[in-house]
């Protein structure tokens, strides 16, 4: 009996190391990601503030908002707050509206005349999407 002490002691000793060690290992994962989430913006962040009631604001590889209600007749302005050149560009299959790429602080503006819902993406970085819903 006094032998069976020691060897649980053993057991729950290399137990406790070993999940000590998935957790070193899981710790540094996740501080690893985050480090390549905030390098290149893939991680959910914030909805960026707009300066401007219409304003869609372009920053951290992000439109903000990413939905968007206006009224028919509005204008709906793009303002790129980011350090990269992105684009404003319908998903239609014959795009309603095209930005230039725009550098940092440059606008695009569009004018919705017709209801509806108009998709919308970076065409350099396209899994930037947004939407105006026009009412």
């Amino acid at each position: 009996m006094k032998r069976a002490i020691p060897v649980a002691l053993l057991v729950l000793a290399a137990f406790a190391g070993g999940s000590a060690r998935r957790h070193e290992i899981s710790v540094a994962m996740a501080a690893s990601h985050a480090v390549y989430f905030a390098d290149h913006g893939a991680a959910p962040r914030a909805t960026p503030a707009a300066d401007e009631p219409n304003e869609v604001v372009i920053d951290n590889f992000a439109f903000g908002p990413a939905e968007f209600d206006v009224a028919p007749g509005t204008q709906v302005v793009w303002i790129n707050r980011d350090d990269e050149p992105h684009t404003v560009v319908s998903a239609d299959a014959k795009p309603l509206f095209q930005s230039p790429p725009l550098d940092t602080n440059e606008k695009f503006a569009f004018v919705f005349k017709q209801p509806g819902r108009y998709p919308y993406f970076c065409s350099i970085h396209p899994r930037m999407r947004g939407v105006i819903v026009v009412r």
